[in-house]
């Protein structure tokens, strides 16, 4: 990934944030991900208990979204913090077997989901603190594509390991997360931390609170929500998906890093050239992509058809991320962190639904139907009507009209 030219120091900080959210998101979140298959193949786990594994990620990525703004007050210790704790439970995960590994794999997740909360606050904090006193905040959105980048890389070492045991995987995942938190920890460290005390705008976003909200704001509240549950599908499921449709690793194992490495292009094409256009017109076009995409597994699980999933999932869901965000922060400058906390609730509360929901179902079909393709089904629709109501939104704040001279 190149990084825009700037002083070392600059640089420093631009890589150890990268670096930061791929080991946070790439291995903290997801590398449950493309090693589903492999657990499924191996018999460590059945399709139910991959479900409950997803779910306490999700629920202990919202217990450290809540609590994250309490613990950054010095927020690259924070996010230094929960490096190492990604790293600890990664390893953890792969000496675990048998009973052990059903008992302790979930709680390993939540924790690991705690950690990954902690790390995005925390060095979205310092990045952007660094950043903004080195005159150079545009730089920020490349810090994003570590997101993409960290699951893209996580996918590849499980595509080109699929041979391997899914123990193994977690092993290896577990000293990249160690060696990311070592790279992270010589890299960009600030002249001097914050004051004890003072809280990051990224935590204080995340700070529940019961002013500013209008009742015109709900919408962007419920779509965020939906947002959640619809990537959150294919997001969790999509390497499983493709391993249903052909048993060969090296084929279905491409899925994930193809998802990853759509969402690092997209992050670093919108800030490249979707500034000038309105943040509800590109979350409405990303929310519109994204519903395209969770429906093609609906019509076919051929691998193509996965693969095109995974680029319009991938390329849309931290786009949608930034747009929703940076729109929450455009209707409400003066203090958008009452609306800002309800989305992101409403996000995490989304990401649970899925699990949940496909958990609620288990192993046997509903109406003929599998607990996947519920998930899937509901998730189209309701980003369908999402992205209408987006799209109305927009057009209702940018009404068409000719240009005439005066």
């Amino acid at each position: 990934m190149h990084i825009p030219a700037g002083p070392a120091p600059v640089a420093g900080v631009v890589g150890a944030g990268l670096l930061s959210l791929a080991v946070a998101m790439g291995i903290g979140r997801f590398a449950f991900t493309p090693l589903l298959p492999l657990m499924l193949r191996d018999g460590d786990l059945s399709p139910i208990a991959g479900a409950e594994w997803a779910m306490a990620n999700y629920v202990g990525y919202l217990a450290g979204a809540l609590t994250a703004a309490r613990v950054a007050s010095h927020p690259r210790r924070a996010s230094l913090i929960g490096l190492v704790g990604v790293a600890i439970t990664t390893l953890a995960t792969g000496l675990l077997s048998g009973a052990a590994l059903a008992f302790a794999g979930p709680l390993l997740r939540a924790i690991a989901g705690v950690f990954s909360a902690w790390v995005l606050v925390g060095a979205s904090g310092w990045c952007l603190m660094a950043l903004a006193r080195a005159g150079r905040p545009a730089l920020t959105a490349w810090i994003y594509t570590g997101v993409g980048c960290g699951i893209a890389l996580a996918g590849l070492l499980a595509w080109l390991g699929g041979g391997q045991s899914a123990r193994w995987l977690w092993l290896e995942l577990g000293l990249a997360a160690a060696l990311g938190a070592v790279m992270v920890a010589a890299l960009g460290a600030p002249a001097r931390e914050p004051e004890a005390g003072s809280v990051d705008h990224a935590a204080a976003r995340l700070a529940p609170s019961t002013q500013g909200v209008d009742k015109s704001d709900t919408g962007l509240v419920v779509c965020y929500g939906i947002f959640g549950y619809g990537y959150i599908v294919l997001a969790t499921f999509l390497p499983a998906m493709a391993r249903d449709s052909i048993d060969d690793p090296i084929v279905f194992g491409l899925t994930w890093p193809v998802f990853g490495l759509a969402a690092a292009v997209s992050v670093a094409a919108t800030a490249r050239w979707g500034t000038a256009l309105a943040r509800e017109r590109i979350w409405a076009l990303a929310q519109s992509a994204m519903a395209l995409g969770t429906a093609l597994p609906l019509l076919s699980v051929a691998i193509g058809a996965l693969i095109a999933s995974a680029v319009l999932v991938g390329g849309t869901f931290m786009v949608a991320t930034m747009a929703g965000m940076q729109l929450a922060r455009e209707r409400h400058p003066d203090n958008p962190t009452p609306l800002v906390a309800r989305m992101t609730i409403a996000f995490a509360c989304g990401q649970i639904a899925g699990p949940l929901l496909i958990r609620s179902i288990g192993d046997t079909a509903l109406m003929g139907v599998s607990a996947l393709r519920w998930a899937n089904l509901i998730a189209t629709l309701l980003l369908a009507g999402s992205a209408a109501w987006l799209w109305r939104l927009y057009f209702a704040r940018n009404p068409l009209r000719s240009d005439t001279s005066a």
